[in-house]
Parts: C-alpha cells; sequence; structure tokens
C-alpha cells in the first residue's frame, strides 16, 4: 500500500508564505520523504510590497511588482490555492476554507500578514485609503486620476503616520500632482521616522522640506469626514479641508488567527520559539507581521518583509528538518540595513557601514530588491525590462 505524502499548508502568500514554499520547494527530499506542498492566499497575485509606491508614478508597472502565484510557481512542484480562511483547527490538523473545502495538514505555515486598522478613528473605516495591497493602490489611483481630471486648482492629500510607508508615499505623491499638490503629514509623536537611523530621518527631511510637505508632530487624529480631517494638537481640534486621507498606521492581526488556541501577545500576534514554532503545537509554525518573535540571541525580530525574506529561510529548513529527523535551527536575525524611497530617482539607504543618499541610493534600492525578487526568472524578466525601458522612452522622443 502506498503511503500518502505528508502535506504542508502554507496560510498567506506574502514575503513570508511565498518564500518558504520556494525554499521547501529546493530542499534534498527523498522519493520517500517529499511533501505535498500547498499555498493558500485569497488573491491570485504576489505583492513586492517595498516597491509598491513605484506604482503611483507610473516608474514601475504591475507586473513587475505583482506577479501570478502560477507564474511563480511554474515547475516547483508547489500548488497554488487561491481562497480566504474560514478557520484552523490546530487540534485536528485542519484548514477550513471559505468555499467550504477542508485541507489537513501535517505541517502548517502561518503567514497571513497583517491588516491597517480603520475602526480606531470615527470616518477611516468610510473616508481613508489604506496603503498595503494592490487593490489600496488602485483605490487610489482612481481617486487622484478623478481630482486630477477636475478643474480644481489644488489636490489637498493628508497622510496619517510619518514612518516609512508615510513618507516614502508623501514624496511620490508630491513628484507625481507636482505644484497642485498640497500635502500634509500627520504624526503622533514628536519626530518623523522615530525608529530609523539619523541619516535616513535627516534626508527624509530634508526631501520632505523641499517638497513643500506640511508636516504636524504630536498631533492625534479626532475624526475623518467625506472631505474633512479633524487633528487634536495641544488640546485644540481643528477641521480642515481634504480631498484624499491616507491611512498608514497600525497593524491588525487577522481574525482567524486571533481566534486560534496558542499564546498571543497583547497585540493579538502569536508568541513563537526560536525554531519559528507555535509553543503548545510544535507543527505549526509562524512568521512574519503576525508573530511576535526573539531570536537565537534574545534579540527582538521587528516586523518587516526584510525579516519575513529571513524567517522564510529557517522555516522552510526547519519544516525540512522535523519531517527528516534532522535538529531545528534556531532563527538569527541579521538587520541588513533600511531603505527608502524619496520621490523619483531619489533614495537613502543605511546599513552594512554604508550611508548612501540621491540617485546612487536609487539605483541600489533597486538593484537590491531586484535581487529580492522571488524567482530567478522573474529577476531576469524585471531587469530587463529596466534597462530596456529608458531606451525604448529616448527613441520615442
Amino acid at each position: 500500500m502506498t503511503q500518502q505524502p505528508k502535506r504542508i499548508c502554507i496560510l498567506g502568500g506574502g514575503f513570508g508564505g511565498l518564500y518558504t514554499a520556494l525554499r521547501l520547494s529546493q530542499l534534498p527530499w527523498s522519493k520517500l520523504e517529499k511533501p505535498e506542498i500547498v499555498l493558500v492566499d485569497q488573491r491570485d497575485r504576489f505583492l513586492f510590497s517595498p516597491l509598491l509606491y513605484e506604482l503611483l508614478t507610473g516608474e514601475l508597472q504591475t507586473w513587475e511588482i505583482a506577479p501570478p502565484y502560477t507564474e511563480l510557481l511554474a515547475g516547483t512542484g508547489v500548488h497554488f490555492c487561491q481562497a480566504a480562511i474560514a478557520g484552523i483547527d490546530v487540534q485536528s490538523k485542519q484548514v477550513q476554507l471559505q468555499d467550504g473545502l477542508e485541507l489537513s495538514y501535517d505541517r502548517l505555515v502561518l503567514a497571513l500578514g497583517g491588516e491597517t486598522p480603520l475602526d480606531i478613528v470615527p470616518g477611516a473605516t468610510e473616508h481613508a485609503i489604506p496603503f498595503r495591497t494592490i487593490a489600496d493602490a488602485y483605490r487610489l489611483e482612481e481617486r487622484l486620476r478623478t481630482l486630477e481630471a477636475s478643474e480644481a486648482d489644488k489636490i489637498r492629500v493628508a497622510i496619517v503616520g510619518a514612518g516609512y510607508s508615510g513618507v516614502e508615499l508623501a514624496c511620490k505623491l508630491v513628484d507625481r500632482l507636482k505644484e497642485r499638490g498640497r500635502l500634509r503629514l500627520v504624526e503622533l509623536t514628536d519626530q518623523i521616522l522615530r525608529t530609523s537611523p539619523e541619516f535616513n530621518r535627516e534626508a527624509a527631511q530634508k526631501a520632505l522640506e523641499e517638497r513643500g510637505v506640511w508636516i504636524d508632530l504630536e498631533t492625534k487624529v479626532e475624526a475623518l469626514g467625506e472631505n474633512t480631517i479633524s487633528l487634536e494638537y495641544k488640546g485644540k481640534v481643528d477641521t480642515i479641508p481634504v480631498e484624499v486621507v491616507l491611512w498608514t498606521v497600525g497593524n491588525k492581526v487577522a481574525e482567524v488567527v486571533q481566534n486560534l488556541p496558542l499564546k498571543h501577545n497583547s497585540r493579538g500576534q502569536l508568541v513563537i520559539t526560536p525554531t519559528l514554532q507555535a509553543i503548545e503545537y510544535p507543527e505549526v509554525f509562524a512568521l512574519g507581521d503576525l508573530a511576535e518573535c526573539q531570536d537565537v540571541d534574545g534579540q527582538k525580530v521587528p516586523a518587516t518583509a526584510q525579516s519575513a525574506f529571513q524567517q522564510a529561510e529557517y522555516v522552510g529548513w526547519n519544516i525540512w528538518a522535523s519531517l527528516t529527523n534532522r535538529p531545528l535551527l534556531p532563527f538569527r536575525y541579521q538587520h541588513l540595513g533600511e531603505m527608502m524611497t524619496l520621490g523619483t530617482d531619489d533614495a537613502t539607504f543605511t546599513g552594512l557601514g554604508v550611508k548612501l543618499d540621491g540617485q546612487l541610493a536609487y539605483v541600489a534600492r533597486r538593484l537590491a530588491y531586484l535581487y529580492r525578487m522571488p524567482t530567478l526568472d522573474h529577476q531576469l524578466k524585471v531587469g530587463l525590462n529596466w534597462i530596456v525601458r529608458p531606451l525604448r522612452e529616448m527613441l520615442s522622443i
């Protein structure tokens, strides 16, 4: 009687999930050990999220930063299932999909990422636009095109949150809207990029000042209206007219993860071991935004794409090790630096003893992200397009 292969279910196809699937497909499984690998995501495309901003300025196209899973997984042996998750039963090792199907598993990878919480301020759910997915980018693009086609002499945009996402959005939008744009960054703390290296913060401050972005520090959003934002500063509330509000703060763990009978922290994240396993159920692995992790050195791992990219290598290896009776490796996080786009043809980079800004940093950022794209085939397609596109534009002039 033929023994059924073990099944690995990976829930979520972001950096953590997709790169874990690809890593698992590359490991040296014997014929008897080779498992069935299933990647589940409710969308049909992977998103290389650090380059999402370039869609707004036309620097990149959707296919470059959001290739279909079927294209990326072709020839890997990984099965892709497009579906939303209805529930997870860790006791019976079953995943319920919203279409009624059930998937049993021998190893489970939770990589569902996070969601932007909009229900913490009145009116935000109805009127604010998050910036996390391709759908968010398309929604913003549609709104901007409507405003650009109108007769309004000013297009007023408020961006809530002056972390990396808020700063990058502000610079890109000024470069797109030019003299019509009126950009405002709203930040609850006393400085932009509070947790970032000083070099990056100073470069960002300069880029924002050059573009005329108004920065509201120590300012709280009280409410949003259809075309207004109410801001509280030192006890006084002002209501300001605005055409677009972008929300870049906060991270909420998916409800299906919060409902699991596993250890969570106060923010709903799963508390995992240095080997990236759930404490109560070692066959469950977790990584990325939904996990609180301390690495082997006791270092708290930040919830970034860079971390998920590194964790995926270890999750893939540790699942392979657990199914082939080998020792598991505790995760060791390596901080490789921080990169940020500051408009078109401008960026900043700090890390590995190097500090760059301007066009050189812009090129370095592009090359670093090209290297990190999920497959060699996609790297070659995108890289070739980046080389050929400027030549085509020159010839069309």
